[in-house]
């Protein structure tokens, strides 16, 4: 579906919703109406965090309305800025809840090499599971399989023209005509021992300097898919910008990012109480999450401009979460 069919289409959708709403006299309980779960949280509340950037909004409001769904009473304290703040806040029993990474559950919180990290994504999301919980009182559950880890992009052209859709073909490109090759990059993944240093070590290749123009991470969007002044990118898995720029991601066939698969991460205390409804209400949600439809919601809100709370509604409404 284009991008201009999908946007009417949701604009339909919300037109519907808000219709519904005016037509039942509106909301005023802060309650979402029914659940799919079956789990009833009637008596319940919990504040629910976020990072700042669209996904994590996203992802915050799909926690939100979930929860009210089930009857729960709901604080929003979605939008704090890193990963420090937000998960200080549920260190400090501030917020009750919010989706976090593997990966940086594994470095930055707990505060392992990244380099050491299991490469399977079960395998580290059981060792922070266990370590955070051991360590800190707090329960990771409901494990997805998008996966926000680094990654190199290029422009479907691109791809076709140099015959790259691996990062192993990509080594080889770099070896046979590294001007085409030419890689735009944040400082931060040029200099850092899991960016491009590595990668270049892991699939034995060296890309000459010339070759690498250091860029804000937005520009790649509208750089790379002129060629301008590079053919590949840095770029984060999910970002929703990489198919509507008509991007393509390389695969990592020898599994040097590290994963950063997306689960729920909740205070032990408010799980222990209510471990049953939560496992019901979010499993699910998880389970229909993967790195595409998270980059689908993603683009809704950075390419064609709905609320991140109007995605999180027309997604859950469209799979039946919530009614």
């Amino acid at each position: 579906m284009s991008f201009a069919a999908r946007t009417a289409r949701l604009t339909a959708v919300l037109a519907t919703l808000a219709l519904m709403t005016l037509a039942c006299g509106g909301d005023e309980s802060g309650g979402g109406g029914e659940t799919s779960s079956g789990a009833d949280l009637s008596g319940a509340s919990f504040t629910v965090g976020s990072k700042e950037f669209t996904e994590q909004l996203v992802m915050g409001q799909i926690t939100l309305m979930a929860l009210e769904a089930a009857g729960a009473e709901v604080e929003d304290q979605t939008g704090i800025t890193g990963t420090t703040n937000v998960r200080k806040a549920l260190d400090s029993d501030e917020i009750d809840m919010y989706w976090e990474y593997t990966g940086t559950g594994f470095a930055e919180i707990l505060g392992n090499e990244v380099g050491q990290a299991p490469p399977e994504e079960q395998e580290l999301y059981d060792l922070v599971k266990e370590t955070d919980l051991e360590q800190n009182g707090v329960v990771w559950t409901a494990l997805t399989a998008v996966n926000n880890t680094h990654a190199i992009a290029t422009s479907q052209g691109a791809s076709d023209e140099f015959g790259v859709a691996t990062l192993t073909d990509y080594a080889g490109l770099v070896g046979s005509d590294p001007e085409a090759a030419g890689m735009c990059a944040a400082s931060e993944f040029i200099n850092r021992a899991d960016g491009l240093p590595g990668l270049e070590q892991a699939y034995g290749f060296d890309l000459p300097e010339e070759s690498i123009t250091e860029v804000e991470l937005g520009i790649i969007f509208t750089r790379v898919p002129e060629g301008d002044p590079c053919n590949f990118g840095e770029v984060f898995a999910t970002d929703g910008r990489i198919p509507a720029n008509d991007m393509v991601v390389l695969e990592d066939d020898q599994d040097f990012f590290v994963k950063y698969n997306l689960a729920l991460t909740v205070n032990q205390e408010a799980y222990d109480e209510y471990a049953e409804e939560i496992d019901a209400i979010f499993t699910p949600i998880a389970e229909a999450l993967d790195t595409e439809t998270l980059q689908e919601l993603n683009s809704q809100v950075d390419v064609d401009g709905l609320l991140p709370e109007e995605v999180a509604q027309v997604w859950l409404e469209e799979n039946g979460f919530i009614g």
